[in-house]
């Protein structure tokens, strides 16, 4: 296939900038994120032997795409193939080792640098690649292309935003999208733009994240906290951003008088912002620990941080509210999916661009409530503390919402699944 002189000039620069891109690296590093013991592999060494065998690559970016793959990784394993699993962030790949299959092994994606992806695939020699949502890298596309390693969309996403974005590029976005050998769409919205912009071949097989599995949760670490917390009304807001915080510290000061031992947990999106949350807290006269420190939810504890990686399974399973994070804020809302799954009333703001189609069917099944400012989540948090039949309602109809659009692993399998008679025969497109 042909490459456009954009790809070209892009391969180039990315060549003469990788002094630049060894900076950012060590930059990161110093920011905290990036792993100093593993920084390696983003530079495309590899930490790990290459198991023998076929050999299926699975990427998502961050931690809800990494995971969203697992049961994918699950059913590739079960098949005899040996799994890849790559992501670029600290905090999935703390959660990745908990979670990976026996027959699977993670590694830090490499920068899209030309030598970077080169190192890369001729150690790991995948048979298939599978990225997730939009994780679409101009170098690793080309590089897998003239490998001719069959490389495919898996939970596509394309947003309206994203969508107008390419529009003003179509022939770069065409020619990308072209070298997939498939493109497996969330929803009939994204199928449609995928279509639109030049994928040849695209099918709707849903939301990977709606059967992933709900985070896990040691279970007496769950009745020891739960011991610690019974008795008192307890909420919690989930993967919160900058300017979150403070309203739901003023939220919480609001109830506190008509809910005595009121207990508030944050868990920060991004847990370093650990001790900016609690020093907000503190200005605000309020008594707050750190799950960090080792801190408990004692009595005398206004607000919680739940500041640490891997343990949303538990904070979801203490409380039977929760407010979604980057919702109050223009981020676009995390995904909903993991606390409806494990008993939980839904509240969030505004701003779900980011997973608009599964806010809507939680909704519309009146399993999560939208709140628009702090007086008007003071009053759903309050109204749901003081009614525990309307939040166990709620909590029922999000869980109910999330079960009926599930399906999309098998679908997905299934589509991907003459790639993998391919790879198994060691024959590559």
């Amino acid at each position: 296939m042909r490459v456009p002189f954009a790809f070209r000039a892009y391969r180039a620069a990315t060549t003469a900038l990788e002094p630049a891109a060894l900076g950012l690296l060590y930059w990161r590093q110093r920011k905290g994120r990036e792993d100093r013991t593993r920084l390696g592999e983003r530079q495309g060494h590899p930490s790990r032997q290459r198991p023998k065998g076929h050999l299926i690559w699975l990427h998502g970016a961050s931690n809800g795409e990494t995971l969203s793959l697992l049961p994918i990784a699950e059913r590739l394993t079960q098949r005899g193939l040996a799994v890849l699993v790559t992501s670029g962030t600290r905090t999935s790949a703390a959660l990745i080792a908990r979670r990976l299959p026996p027959g699977a092994v993670h590694q830090f994606v490499p920068l899209d640098v030309p030598r970077y992806i080169r190192r890369f695939l001729d150690h790991w020699r995948p048979d298939l690649a599978l990225v997730a949502e939009s994780e679409i890298w101009p170098n690793a596309v080309m590089a897998l292309d003239e490998r001719n390693i069959p490389l495919v969309l898996v939970n596509g996403r394309m947003s309206d935003r994203s969508f107008r974005r390419w529009q003003k590029w179509p022939g770069i976005i065409k020619s990308l999208l072209e070298r997939f050998a498939l493109c497996l769409a969330q929803s009939t919205d994204d199928a449609e733009r995928l279509a639109r912009l030049g994928a040849p071949r695209v099918v709707m097989t849903g939301n990977l994240k709606f059967d992933a599995a709900p985070p896990p949760a040691d279970p007496r670490v769950v009745a020891h906290l739960s011991g610690l917390v019974a008795g008192r009304p307890v909420w919690l807001a989930a993967s919160t951003h900058p300017g979150e915080e403070s309203v739901i510290i003023a939220v919480h000061r609001a109830l506190a008088k008509r809910h005595p031992h009121l207990l508030t947990i944050i868990a920060p999106r991004h847990p370093h912002r650990g001790p900016e949350v609690a020093a907000i807290a503190a200005q605000a006269g309020l008594r707050a620990g750190r799950r960090s420190e080792g801190m408990h939810p004692d009595r005398p504890t206004d607000i919680y941080v739940a500041d640490t990686v891997g343990e949303m399974g538990l904070f979801y399973r203490l409380s039977p509210i929760v407010l979604m994070g980057g919702t109050l804020v223009a981020i676009g809302g995390h995904n909903p999916i993991e606390p409806a799954k494990l008993g939980a009333a839904i509240l969030h703001g505004p701003h779900v661009h980011t997973a608009n189609e599964i806010y809507a069917a939680i909704d519309k099944a009146r399993g999560a409530l939208m709140v628009k400012d702090s007086s008007s989540l003071a009053r759903a948090v309050s109204e749901l503390l003081g009614n525990a039949a309307l939040t166990r309602d709620m909590a029922r109809a999000a869980g109910d919402a999330v079960q009926a659009l599930g399906g999309a692993v098998d679908r997905t399998m299934q589509s991907i699944d003459p790639f993998i008679v391919q790879a198994k025969l060691g024959a590559r497109r």
